[in-house]
């Protein structure tokens, strides 16, 4: 790690969750404040109750693949209420108006190319005391966003040192 560099931001998420949604303006005001300087590291922890996070979690990673990770990611945080309506058919739209290939994303999306990458997170999650989302991982200090987001971007910052 350079000098002009941070510890990478863990963010631990399930793409149907309302908190992770709102989470994103920490994310975007953190990123704003360090610039390319911050890494922030998506990681998928689908919860059980929400029955299409894991599939948006697989569709994630595929974007990824396809260069457009993080505007599918806040394309679908901005529509949660709608996935748990829509599920599937939501994420491949979402891919398409992105400009990804959205056979490619559907494909994906069957074939499951990209369970064992969802699976691992989880598990990862599980044993470093995820419970909820969203959850942050700084400097090796795991943050719980998921009983509310009042301090968490200052705390993160504080672990970080200054921009």
């Amino acid at each position: 790690m350079s000098e002009s560099s941070f510890s990478p931001v863990e963010y631990w998420c399930d793409l149907q969750c309302p908190d992770c949604a709102a989470a994103l303006d920490d994310v975007r005001a953190l990123r704003e404040a360090y610039g390319d300087r911050l890494e922030v590291v998506l990681r998928h922890f689908p919860l059980d109750k929400h029955k299409h996070a894991f599939a948006a979690a697989q569709a994630a990673e595929e974007a990824f693949v396809q260069g457009q990770g993080w505007p599918f990611v806040e394309a679908v945080l901005a529509r949660t209420e709608e996935l748990g309506r829509r599920g599937e058919a939501l994420l491949v739209e979402l891919a398409r108006g992105l400009g990804l290939d959205a056979e490619e994303m559907d494909t994906a999306l069957i074939d499951g190319r990209h369970m064992l990458v969802v699976d691992a997170d989880q598990a990862e999650g599980k044993a470093i005391g995820v419970t909820g989302t969203p959850t942050y991982v700084v400097a090796g200090k795991r943050l719980d966003g998921g009983a509310g987001q009042a301090g968490l971007r200052e705390r993160i910052m504080e672990l970080l040192g200054a921009p």
